[in-house]
């Protein structure tokens, strides 16, 4: 039988490669990440992120999953929502991430802020934690990239515990007046940029095209409830630019 067919970009490729072809965009972008997300959002997404954490609802000594955590903004937020430097701290908060130089760069700027939590690498449609565990599972920027976005679903679900939630902060399907202009400077500035601050064009021409694959915000509000989510709703934030998808384990 002809192995099972995924989207890499515009790209069609094997279910089975698409996982190495993410890895090796995101080994590549690594170290100019950050750099990179504030040029291409102009800063925005840092309040993206807090914006995020703000509406979590989490509480001091939550047990917390941050799943993509890449460069550890939003387990940075999370950590100090949650008190992870006060001395009576009694929760829990991982930083996770399935590429090796992603998770080590926000490792890095972990322990600059004085926060020492685990970093912890693995694959978010096999998670190694057990049944019904955490508060909360974030997924910032993410989703979009694993090959299974079901099975990561289902994975989330499995280890949050009773009344937990998840929040996942992803960019979506921009208000359609402003569609010609946000693909102008999707396609035509974005990698651009990649090719003069990263030396690499191409990545970031997958980015852009990963983002115009991914559901919109009403198919991945679909996805959550097929997947025994309940409460689902969302939230666009810059005209749906990004939307947080959140929804509870009952």
């Amino acid at each position: 039988m002809p192995n099972k067919k995924t989207h890499f970009g515009y790209s069609e490729v094997d279910e089975t490669e698409k996982a190495s072809k993410v890895a090796s965009v995101f080994h590549s972008v690594a170290s100019n990440y950050d750099l990179m997300n504030d040029l291409m959002s102009f800063g925005m997404h840092h309040i993206w992120k807090k914006f995020l954490v703000n509406t979590s609802n989490v509480k001091k000594n939550a047990r917390i999953l941050d799943i993509a955590g890449g460069t550890a903004d939003l387990s940075i937020l999370l950590a100090k929502k949650i008190g992870v430097q006060s001395s009576d701290f009694n929760g829990q908060m991982i930083h996770s991430d399935i590429n090796l130089s992603m998770l080590n760069i926000g490792r890095d700027k972990l322990i600059d802020q004085g926060i020492f939590i685990p970093s912890i690498l693995c694959d978010a449609e096999s998670l190694p934690f057990p049944d019904n565990y955490f508060d909360c599972v974030t997924i910032g920027f993410g989703i979009r990239n694993m090959t299974d976005k079901k099975r990561a679903l289902k994975e989330i679900y499995r280890v949050l515990s009773p009344g937990g939630k998840i929040l996942i902060l992803e960019f979506s399907k921009v208000w359609k007046p402003l569609q010609f202009f946000y693909d102008q400077f999707s396609f035509k500035l974005l990698p651009k940029l990649g090719k003069l601050f990263a030396k690499d064009e191409s990545s970031y021409q997958y980015l852009v095209e990963s983002i115009r694959m991914h559901p919109d915000q009403e198919s991945l509000k679909t996805m959550m409830e097929a997947e025994s989510f309940l409460k689902v709703e969302y939230l666009n934030l810059s005209s749906g630019v990004v939307a947080i998808h959140m929804g509870y384990k009952f």
